[in-house]
C-alpha cells in the first residue's frame, strides 16, 4: 500500500493536458483558451450612442443652443448620414452616431418643439453619450489571453466580435464501467439480494458538474471476459475509464487483473485510507496513440465518492488544464476523533465558515451524511488522537 501523498503524486504525474481542439464558442463554456485571441474588428466598430437621445456637433451650441432636428437613426440602421453645423438627429441606444455629430444629449435634457430641439444640460461637454469606434478593444489587440478560463462573460465577449469558435483544452471523454451481479437499474421491482445501482448516477453527476459532458456508461456482471471486452471496447473511445466495484481481492474482484490482462500497467493498488483503501490506478505505454488512465473506485458509494473528489477530479482537471476546484484549507475541528496511526482518515463533514464539523454515519456504504456534506476531513496518517478545536486539513467540495 502506499500513502495518499504518493497516491495523489502519481495520479498527476501520469496526467497529461489534453490536445487542444477548436470548438464552436457555444460548446467551449468553462474550457480553458490554448492560444491568444486577437480581436478581428473594432468594437464597438463604428461610433455608438450610449443612449436614447439627440446626436449633433458640440460646436453648434456655440452659436445657438436650439438644433434643428434632421433625421432618425435607430439601432441596426445601416444607412449613412451627415449632420451639419446647427443640425441634429434623433438617435437611440446603439445606433451610429453619424458622421459630422460627436455629442449625444440625453432625451430629458432637450424640449422638442416644431421640428427643433432646446438643448438644457448645463453639464454637457463635447463626447458625451458617444462610444468611440474601438473604446471596448480595437482590431488587432488580444482579446483573450492564452490560458483564460471561459466563462459567460468571456463567450459574450467573444461573440461580440463575431468569433464563432475557439481553439480549447477539451475535457475528456470518460467512460464508466459499472461492475456487480447485486445491482438493479432505478424504476425497475428489487429482488431480494439485489440493491440499486448508485455509483454510476453518483459518478455521472460527479463528471458533469466537473464539467464533462461525454460521458458512457456501462453495467457488467462479475465476470471476467465480460470486463475484459469492455475494457477493451473503451480504450480507443476514452480519454479516461472509470470502474467501480470489483477492487478488492474477493473472489469475483476482477478489475486489476482484466485491466492488466489487456495491457494497463498497475501504477498503484491499494492507498493506506479510509475510506477508499482499495482504489486502484493504471495506465497504458504511453507510446500507444490512445492511452486512456484507468481509475478502479471501490463499490461501497461513499468510498467511490472520497476518490472521486480526491483522485479523479484532479486529473480531469488537468487533462482540461485547469487547477482542480477542490480547494484545501485548515480549519478547527468540532469534536474530538480517534484512530489507530498508520492510516489516512476522510471524513464527511460540514464546513461553516469557521468551524469543520464531522457529520454523522461515516461507514462507506452510506450517502445520506455526504449527501448533506460540503466538506471532507483529512485526518493524517501519523495522527491517533484530535480534540476538539484542534486545526485540521480540510478539501471544501465544489458545489452545485
Amino acid at each position: 500500500m502506499i500513502s495518499v501523498q504518493q497516491a495523489c503524486h502519481l495520479v498527476l504525474e501520469h496526467t497529461q493536458p489534453l490536445i487542444p481542439k477548436m470548438v464552436p464558442l457555444r460548446k467551449a463554456l468553462n474550457q480553458v483558451l490554448a492560444v491568444d485571441l486577437y480581436a478581428p474588428i473594432d468594437l464597438p466598430p463604428f461610433p455608438q450612442s450610449s443612449m436614447d437621445g439627440y446626436a449633433f456637433a458640440f460646436e453648434s451650441l456655440v452659436d445657438s443652443k436650439v438644433l434643428e432636428v434632421k433625421y432618425i437613426i435607430a439601432a441596426g440602421d445601416t444607412a449613412t448620414y451627415r449632420v451639419k453645423r446647427g443640425e441634429a438627429v434623433r438617435i437611440f441606444t446603439g445606433a451610429p452616431v453619424p458622421a459630422g455629430a460627436d455629442t449625444v444629449v440625453m432625451q430629458e435634457k432637450t424640449v422638442l418643439q416644431d421640428g427643433k430641439i432646446s438643448i438644457q444640460d448645463p453639464s454637457l461637454v463635447v463626447g458625451s453619450n458617444r462610444r468611440l469606434a474601438g473604446s471596448e478593444i480595437n482590431a488587432n489587440a488580444v482579446a483573450l489571453s492564452k490560458g483564460t478560463h471561459l466563462g459567460p462573460a468571456a463567450i459574450g465577449f467573444l461573440a461580440s466580435m463575431g468569433i464563432e469558435e475557439v481553439l480549447t483544452y477539451p475535457y475528456p471523454v470518460i467512460s464508466i464501467l459499472v461492475t456487480g451481479n447485486e445491482l438493479a437499474h432505478p424504476g425497475q421491482p428489487l429482488q431480494y439480494g439485489k440493491v440499486y445501482d448508485s455509483n454510476s448516477y453518483t459518478l455521472d453527476a460527479g463528471f458533469r458538474q466537473m464539467g464533462v459532458d461525454q460521458i458512457s456508461v456501462r453495467h457488467l456482471p462479475d465476470d471476467m471476459e465480460s470486463l475484459k471486452i469492455a475494457l477493451h471496447d473503451s480504450v480507443n473511445t476514452s480519454d479516461v475509464i472509470v470502474l467501480t466495484g470489483g477492487v478488492s481481492v474477493g473472489d469475483f474482484d476482477f478489475v486489476t487483473r482484466a485491466s492488466e490482462e489487456i495491457g494497463v500497467k498497475t501504477i498503484f493498488h491499494k492507498i493506506k485510507q479510509k475510506p477508499g483503501k482499495p482504489m486502484y490506478f493504471g495506465a497504458f505505454d504511453h507510446e500507444n496513440s490512445k492511452s486512456p488512465l484507468v481509475f478502479g473506485l471501490p463499490g461501497n458509494p461513499a468510498s467511490a465518492l472520497t476518490c472521486l473528489y480526491l483522485y479523479v477530479e484532479p486529473c480531469i482537471k488537468k487533462m482540461a488544464n485547469q487547477p482542480s476546484s477542490i480547494k484545501s484549507i485548515t480549519a478547527p475541528i468540532t469534536a474530538d476523533y480517534k484512530k489507530p496511526s498508520g492510516i489516512t482518515h476522510f471524513l464527511k463533514a460540514h464546513f461553516d465558515g469557521t468551524m469543520v464539523t464531522p457529520l454523522d454515519a461515516q461507514e462507506s456504504f452510506r450517502l445520506k451524511s455526504f449527501a448533506r456534506a460540503n466538506a471532507i476531513i483529512q485526518i493524517n496518517e501519523d495522527a491517533v488522537e484530535i480534540f476538539s478545536g484542534d486545526p485540521v486539513d480540510v478539501y471544501l467540495l465544489p458545489s452545485c
